[in-house]
Formats: C-alpha cells, sequence, structure tokens
C-alpha cells in the first residue's frame, strides 16, 4: 500500500512543511525499538507543544485526558468527531508522532474504518484499541467488565489495518482481561489473536498496584509482538525492570492533566483566598511563556514576510553604570544579575521585543566585555566613571532616529506599560508610577520624581493629557505627581527634538555630566513631553538586594 501525504503536509511550530509519512515511521520505530521507548500523555495542542519541549519522542493522545479536560467522562460521551478536531489541533502543535487512544472504535469494524482513514488524514501516527465493549468504561471503575467477542474484536483489528493509508500506521491491540479478572491465559489467548488478526503491537493492562501479572505476561508472551503498558496503578516499579522484561514502550498516561488539576486548584483558591493574584505571580508560567509555546515568534516572522512594511520602533537601553545590586561585589554589571536563570538585561530585552521592538541598541561602560546580547547593537561608553547618563545616550546618537523607546538597563516593567507608551499619540512621553515612591533605605540611586501639570485621578473617565514640567530626585515627595520609571517613547518628530536637545547640551558644555532628569526636563521647557500615569505593581527599579529578589518573583 502506497503512502499517502494530506494535501499540503505537516506543520510544526515552525510552520515548515514535512512529509506527513515521517511520523508514521517516527512511531514504528519507536515501537519496535528494541530499547525502551516512552510516550508522554498529552490532551490538547499546548500540552502536546509542552511534551515535545520536555524531550519525549512520542505522545499519547488519552482519552481519559481529552474527555476531562472538556468536563466529560470517560465513557464515550465526547463523540469521536470531537475527539478529533481535539487530536488535530495536536497534530498542528507538535511534530512528534501521536498514538491515539482510540477506545473501542468508536463502534464496531465499520466505525474503525472510518476512524483509521481519518487519523491517517490528519498526519496521526497510530491508534490503540481496546477489547471492550461501546460505550467504553474506564478500566479502573468498577470490576468484570465485558470484553468484546474475539473473533469480532478481530475484525475490527482487520478493519482498522486495511483501512491505514500509510503502511507505517501503527495498530496496537489494548487486552482487558486481566483487568476484568479473566486470568493469564485469557489474556495470552487474546493477544495471540490479535496478533494474527494483524496488530502492530499489544497493551497489556492491568490495574494492580505491583506490575507482577504484567511482568509474567512478558514472559509468557515471549516478544511474540511488542509489548506496550500503562503503569498508572503500578507506578512504583523501578523502570529497569520493564527494561530487563523486554517491554517495548511505557506509557505515562495521565500525569500532564493531573499535574495541571492540582496547580489550578491551588491557583484558585489562593487568589480567592487572597482576592489578589501576588502570590502566585512568581510560581506561575508567565504571560510571555505562553507566547512562546503557541509560536507568536513565527507568526511575527511570517507578518515581516507577507505583510507590507511599515517603519517599526527602534530601542536604546542605558546599562553603562556598574556595581550589583547592594554592591555585590561580584565584578559583574547590574544588568547582567541573574534573574530565574536570565540575566536582567536579556528579560528587558525580551519584554522590548514582544511589544516588537527589534533594533535595540546597548549602551555598556562598567564590564563591558560581560555584557552580551545575541541580536543586540552595543555601543560602548568608555567614560563611564565620569560621566552621566546623558553621555551614555550621546554615545547612541546614531540610533536615534525615527520612533524610538528609552530604557535604563535596571529596571523591569509589565509589557502593557510599554505598550500604552506604543499607542500613545504624544510625539514624547513618559512611563510614571502614580503611587506614593517607595522607601528606599539602601538604595545608592534616589528616586526620579516627577512634577506634571496635572496629578493623577484615578477616575477613568478622566482622560485629559498630563504634561511634563520637572524631572528630579530632590523633588519634595509631597510635591511630586509619581515616579518616572526609567521608560520613554519618542516619535520620529519625538526623536528629533531629543537628538537637539542632547547636541545643546553638548554645545554648552554640559552633556558629560547631564543626567536624565536634567535632558528631559530641559525637553519639556521647549516642546510638549506627555506623562502617562500607570499605578499597581507594574515594574521594578533593580537596585538593591530587595529588588534583586523581587525581580526574580516578576513574571
Amino acid at each position: 500500500m502506497g503512502k499517502v501525504v494530506p494535501s499540503g503536509g505537516e506543520r510544526g511550530p515552525a510552520g515548515a512543511s514535512r512529509p506527513a509519512a515521517t511520523r508514521f515511521a517516527a512511531l514504528r520505530r519507536e515501537i519496535l525499538s528494541p530499547s525502551l521507548s516512552f510516550l508522554m500523555e498529552a490532551h490538547d495542542g499546548l500540552s502536546a507543544k509542552i511534551v515535545e519541549e520536555a524531550g519525549f519522542r512520542g505522545i499519547w493522545a488519552s482519552g481519559l485526558t481529552i474527555s476531562a479536560a472538556l468536563g466529560l467522562r470517560d465513557s464515550n460521551e465526547a463523540s469521536w468527531t470531537q475527539v478529533l478536531d481535539v487530536l488535530e489541533y495536536m497534530a498542528d502543535a507538535t511534530t512528534l508522532p501521536i498514538l491515539v487512544d482510540g477506545d473501542t472504535g468508536h463502534g464496531n469494524f465499520n466505525n474503525v474504518r472510518r476512524f483509521v482513514r481519518k487519523l491517517c488524514e490528519r498526519g496521526l501516527a497510530g491508534v490503540c484499541l481496546e477489547d471492550k465493549l461501546f460505550p467504553k468504561t474506564n478500566s479502573f471503575i468498577g470490576e468484570g467488565q465485558p470484553l468484546a467477542d474475539i473473533e469480532e474484536f478481530c475484525g475490527r483489528i482487520k478493519a482498522g489495518k486495511d483501512a491505514q493509508l500509510d503502511d507505517d500506521f501503527v495498530l496496537v491491540a489494548r487486552v482487558e482481561a486481566l483487568v476484568s479478572g479473566l486470568g493469564m491465559a485469557e489474556a495470552l489467548r487474546r493477544a495471540e489473536a490479535y496478533r494474527r488478526a494483524g496488530a502492530d503491537a499489544i497493551l497489556i493492562h492491568s490495574k494492580r498496584s505491583t506490575a507482577e501479572e504484567v511482568l509474567a505476561f512478558a514472559r509468557e508472551w515471549a516478544n511474540r509482538a511488542p509489548l506496550v503498558i500503562v503503569p498508572t496503578m503500578y507506578y512504583a516499579t523501578p523502570t529497569e525492570l520493564f527494561r530487563a522484561a523486554g517491554i517495548s514502550t511505557v506509557i505515562w498516561a495521565n500525569h500532564l492533566l493531573r499535574a495541571a488539576i492540582a496547580a489550578m486548584r491551588e491557583t484558585a483558591a489562593r487568589i480567592l483566598e487572597d482576592e489578589s493574584p501576588v502570590r502566585v505571580e512568581g510560581r506561575v508560567a508567565s504571560v510571555q511563556d505562553i507566547f512562546r509555546l503557541v509560536g507568536n515568534a513565527e507568526l511575527e516572522q511570517a507578518e515581516r514576510r507577507y505583510l507590507p512594511a511599515k517603519p517599526t520602533a527602534g530601542a536604546i537601553v542605558l546599562a553603562a553604570a556598574g556595581g550589583e545590586p547592594g554592591g555585590m561585589a561580584s565584578g559583574r554589571p547590574k544588568c547582567m544579575v541573574d534573574i530565574r536563570g536570565r540575566s536582567l538585561l536579556e528579560t528587558l530585552v525580551g519584554t522590548l521585543r514582544e511589544s516588537g521592538l527589534r533594533a535595540v541598541t546597548v549602551v555598556r561602560g562598567y564590564g563591558k566585555e560581560a555584557v552580551r546580547l545575541d541580536g543586540v547593537r552595543m555601543v560602548d561608553n568608555d567614560r563611564h566613571a565620569e560621566t552621566g547618563e546623558a553621555w551614555s545616550l550621546a554615545c547612541a546618537r546614531e540610533a536615534i532616529r525615527g520612533e524610538t523607546v528609552l530604557a535604563y538597563g535596571d529596571v523591569l516593567f509589565r509589557r502593557y506599560v510599554l505598550d500604552a507608551l506604543l499607542a500613545s499619540g504624544a510625539d514624547a512621553v513618559l512611563a510614571v508610577d502614580a503611587s506614593a515612591p517607595r522607601p528606599r533605605r539602601s538604595s545608592p540611586s534616589p528616586p526620579d520624581l516627577v512634577l506634571a501639570d496635572r496629578r493623577f485621578s484615578g477616575h477613568f473617565l478622566d482622560d485629559a493629557p498630563a504634561h511634563l514640567l520637572r524631572v528630579a530626585n530632590d523633588l519634595p515627595p509631597e510635591e511630586a505627581c509619581g515616579e518616572w520609571m526609567g521608560l520613554a517613547r519618542f516619535s520620529a518628530r519625538g526623536a528629533a527634538w531629543l537628538a537637539e536637545e542632547i547636541a545643546a547640551l553638548e554645545a554648552e558644555g554640559l552633556l558629560a555630566r547631564a543626567d536624565l532628569p536634567l535632558l528631559l526636563t530641559r525637553l519639556a521647557a521647549r516642546h510638549p513631553v506627555q506623562v502617562l500615569y500607570f499605578t499597581g505593581p507594574c515594574w521594578l527599579d533593580v537596585d538593591t538586594l530587595g529588588d534583586l529578589a523581587e525581580a526574580r518573583n516578576f513574571g
């Protein structure tokens, strides 16, 4: 029988087309391999991606967990077409081969052959059929469940093999005799009949807490066909025993959904109790991790390929300052401290890129050899010890063209803050925290306080713009309207204003010592600079050891 490739081939996470037959062959290799193979459960597209990312070579599309994720019982309450929809999303989400838990085949031989054809058309690499009656009941519920007639079930196997559209499609026959209490002899009799009917492998199922009867079956079976097991109940059995028994494949059948249920239940209870997500934020996956898993980066690449080009904003990050938070003396620049496995700079640049800023320039100085990041243009301020922030910005003046975002290299902020700046129609706009400035007893640098022509009112109907009057760290706190977050955006026109002000400072001999508060205050005296107020824990200035600890929980 010739191989049939579904129209358009398969799509992996990167969008590259590949022949569907490769996944059929990959599953067959795993099942027939003389070494022990492992399949991990998945129940939707996202969990399939997680299985692939973890390093497994194949996926078990569990009937139990797919049904449970739909809020249904594992009793064929979801129709086979509803299950097929989920399976299609899973196949699209991963390049791994998927063995489908086909329950009883959703009916008789005719349902089986139609189901198998639809699986093949969608690139699903194999199916497991169990010798029970339709509608099925989960094996772990009740005792003595009736089984299908052997000859009738062999007909389902033959129909499935005749209907497959690829020679490498794998059909696994699942023997329920041990679960139903019919004994070892009946289990062996059924397994041999299913092998003769054309099954590519046998799954022997057990719900005992030890692997004794499964291992006994393996000894009697003597590798007449590959043997698959599901150690849900006898999970404590050392894997080496399965390997020594010649088991072909181990299926971890439901663990991802069970883990998700436990985590979701705990998170929901904590947020309800606290009326806030603050305590769970550092323990859950970040929104950025979701974007990465579902392939937002690929969509951005496709947009650049297929959509008309439009000017994009650039970013300048000032990261020339020296010393780690709290005066730690490792010699590492502050921007390179570790934030949950990524440097502070990498985390900051990641947020910029998620908002569409690709052209990022970093001004480095202290410990510049250690400041490295792929895809980022580095500019050096070799006079960092004797100059201020305005001088560092002037080192990158070639990057001040078109729409430009300016950020300190030791701040973190929620993406919505940057998105709001980018959506602003103002030519120059600053992100300002309208909350009272936090006390900084051990911080070497005082906050950049903002004085504007309008304070934050907190009223959702008050959308009148506020404009900058002054930025300084010697403003009386009671007069300040908020604290500048170290983040600003300039339109092409505003960037020209910024460049002109840098040139004016240079002409007056003030550039070397000027800081950004002075530069922005001078700019506001000549041009309108809008203040965009934010409240709540939406940003973090990493300046102390306490800030560093907080940054590691800043999702």
